[in-house]
């Protein structure tokens, strides 16, 4: 099911990204002789009444939209003005835009409904306070509601995540306010190259938080595919008992025996319908990037339900949502370069680049979670695509871009020999990226 949602996934976004092309090409007068969804021999086609051949091929990695052009092949004189090479620079630069910019109007369209629809969100309430974390050396205490980071308001959990990751591979002191007994309290958070060694960095964690969160119930609300608790017979609607032989009194408890027992047997008494139940587990060995080896099963819990003051409803009206859309679209793009510009640095571990086989995981993942969750993980996706092939590489719409921009400014088309040696530090670029993607992939199994 994960290679499932992974081809329905990337197969949305490549329809996305190149009808962008598409759209863009045939107001600019230039004739499209193929959109294609995949690589490969087309697995079916059908033509229009233009004469664009629409195809589904047999590799789910991308697409295309092939256009009329006279670099690549003969183009009788009568259909001159139709190819695309013989457009304005500002017609191309609007063409090969238009991909990109499609994904960061499809994630806004997507955030826009997800903020319209309304949500309730847990007030950024923090219980315990690690000691000698930054948020200890800060001044934070269990009971302090994170109301603000670095003068950005911060109402959520989420929010408190998404403005620490800004600061990845930092190093200074940012302001922190907190509502402490009802009222403001301004604190100094100290930062030291902040999560530049972490892989999928956890921010909450590192900085020595533990948010304020109901109880976690023991019932087990999904069981992985393919996991550890699916070959023990683990089944939704299971309550957990005890395990070894020992009471399990909460799911922490729970998460903590199982991280401990990579590899080893434990027995696993749950409630099933009223009775009880022994089944035997094997937890997965998972090595992580410091050479802990944690174990790992695969169930997750039932939701646990929050008291009414532990949670903030948002209702924005529908410009309102517009707005919070376009504004977590700009902010994830922004965080999106950032992170990338420091990995170049090296201020950010390389290891958090994800290829394809991790982008499948976690869209089955997402895709389990349900349709809200898979929609959001789509959203940041696209956000990603539009970013990475706005990129001033040869081979990339960037480095078409960045083409066309040159010969609005010379007058004419750069060198053929200059574009050629490009477009070879492209693909050596792209290679290196896509080997450093794959290996990481590789080593997260």
């Amino acid at each position: 099911m994960t290679l499932l949602y992974f081809i329905i996934a990337i197969s949305i976004l490549v329809v996305i990204h190149e009808y962008g092309h598409f759209w863009v090409a045939r107001r600019a007068g230039v004739q499209v002789l193929r959109f294609s969804v995949g690589f490969g021999k087309p697995l079916f086609s059908v033509k229009d009444r233009h004469g664009t051949e629409y195809s589904l091929a047999p590799i789910p990695l991308g697409g295309y939209v092939k256009m009329l052009d006279s670099r690549e092949a003969p183009v009788a004189e009568h259909l001159r003005d139709q190819e695309f090479n013989s457009k304005s620079p500002w017609a191309r630069i609007a063409i090969a835009s238009a991909g990109p910019i499609s994904n960061f109007l499809f994630a806004i369209l997507v955030y826009t409904l997800l903020f319209w629809g309304g949500s309730k969100q847990f007030i950024p309430v923090a219980s315990e306070i690690a000691e000698g974390s930054p948020a200890a050396i800060a001044g934070v205490l269990p009971g302090d509601e994170l109301s603000a980071i670095d003068g950005e308001s911060t109402q959520s959990w989420q929010d408190v995540s998404w403005e620490l990751l800004s600061f990845l591979g930092e190093t200074r002191t940012v302001s922190l306010e907190v509502i402490r007994d009802g009222r403001p309290v301004e604190l100094s958070l100290p930062l030291n190259r902040w999560l530049s060694e972490e892989e999928g960095p956890d921010p909450l964690s590192k900085l020595g938080i533990t948010p304020r969160m109901p109880e976690i119930p023991l019932q087990i609300s999904q069981v992985m595919e393919g996991s550890a608790a699916e070959a023990a017979g683990l089944q939704t609607g299971d309550t957990l008992v005890a395990a070894n032989g020992e009471e399990i009194a909460t799911w922490q408890d729970w998460v903590s025996l199982i991280r401990n027992s990579a590899g080893t047997s434990v027995l696993v008494e749950v409630d099933r319908a009223g009775e009880l139940i022994e089944v035997e587990a094997w937890p997965q060995s998972i090595t992580l990037d410091s050479g802990e080896v944690i174990g790992r099963i695969g169930v997750m819990p039932v939701a646990p339900v929050a008291p009414d003051d532990w949670v903030r409803e948002v209702h924005p009206s529908p410009v309102k949502s517009f707005l919070m859309g376009v504004d977590k679209t700009w902010s994830l793009i922004v965080l999106t370069l950032d992170s990338l510009w420091k990995m170049l640095m090296g201020d950010v571990s390389v290891k958090n680049l994800s290829g394809p086989i991790t982008i499948a995981k976690v869209a089955g993942d997402s895709a389990s979670g349900g349709l809200i969750v898979f929609v959001n993980f789509l959203a940041l996706l696209s956000v990603s695509l539009g970013v990475l092939n706005l990129l001033p590489v040869p081979m990339l719409d960037g480095g078409h871009i960045l083409f066309y921009t040159a010969e609005l400014i010379r007058g004419k088309p750069l060198p053929e020999s200059v574009q050629i040696a490009a477009v070879k530090v492209g693909m050596m670029l792209l290679l290196m990226l896509m080997i450093v993607a794959f290996y990481n992939d590789i080593s997260r199994l």
